[in-house]
């Protein structure tokens, strides 16, 4: 089985990427699971209904999130119905959504868990914990599990993909955009990357306007952040190919692809 891993999608620019490079990406690497990270999609912060939607149609199978969650108000009312789409399972009890998926894949079940790291983090449950808690349960139901690390720390990514190594058939890190070069399947069939990257303008500082950012950083001033919708796109993920009968990784391979630079409505361009 290929499973197809897209990094944080920012703003309508990195739907737009996607859009673009998904169709021929899934017959290339003959995908069978097409997963992203969705929590910036809607103008950078969070997912809206209409978004939602939007990826589905795109050939995206499944999302997860991050710490941008519900940052669009009309998510807590309505992620109960996003059947598609996981939260990150360490959050307090009761928070609406799904703190896991399973999908079935050419009659294989595959669970997908998403966790929010800790470290300069906003204050949550344990990740690890919230792992040994759930593993139980979904290995009950999925013969192969995804997880996805929503952290900024590259060792508490680290950590928790050894300490889920033998246990899940992929660790695979989000969050800080920024693609790493140290994929590798781990002891046990774990495929693991500290960060899977972006899907969005290649001209940015992690998707969003650069002079914004270089603004707050030069004058420690509070500033706006938008995600940038002009320049070069940029595609970052990883195909994972896992063994359906032993539920374990066999490879992880990362990809980059940049685009010639978009054109936008400006109606997308605020999407």
């Amino acid at each position: 089985m290929n499973i197809l891993f897209i990094g944080d999608i920012v703003g309508s620019y990195g739907r737009a990427v996607v859009k673009q490079l998904l169709p021929g990406l899934k017959k290339e690497y003959a995908v069978d699971l097409t997963v992203a990270n969705g929590e910036n999609s809607a103008h950078g912060y969070s997912i809206t209904e209409k978004i939602y939607h939007e990826l589905l149609e795109l050939g995206i199978d499944a999302l997860t999130m991050g710490n941008h969650l519900f940052e669009k108000k009309e998510l807590v009312q309505k992620i109960d119905g996003y059947d598609r789409l996981c939260r990150p399972a360490n959050l307090p009890s009761g928070t609406p959504g799904r703190d896991h998926l399973l999908l079935d894949v050419k009659g294989t079940k595959v669970a997908l868990i998403n966790l929010l790291g800790r470290v300069f983090m906003q204050c949550v449950d344990c990740p690890f914990q919230a792992a040994d808690r759930l593993l139980p349960l979904v290995r009950e139901q999925a013969g192969i599990i995804l997880v996805d690390f929503h952290g900024e720390a590259t060792s508490e990514k680290a950590g928790l993909g050894y300490y889920l190594a033998g246990r899940v058939a992929a660790v695979l890190g989000t969050h800080t955009h920024v693609m790493t070069a140290d994929e590798r399947v781990l002891p046990g069939g774990t495929a693991f990357v500290t960060d899977v990257g972006m899907a969005g303008s290649q001209d940015s500082v992690i998707g969003m306007n650069k002079e914004q950012i270089i603004k707050r950083f030069v004058t420690q001033m509070p500033e706006k952040f938008e995600p940038t919708d002009y320049g070069p796109g940029l595609f970052n993920a990883v195909v994972i190919t896992i063994d359906a009968k032993t539920g374990q990784a066999t490879a992880i391979k990362r990809i980059q692809r940049v685009t010639e630079p978009l054109a936008l409505t400006r109606q997308e361009k605020n999407d």
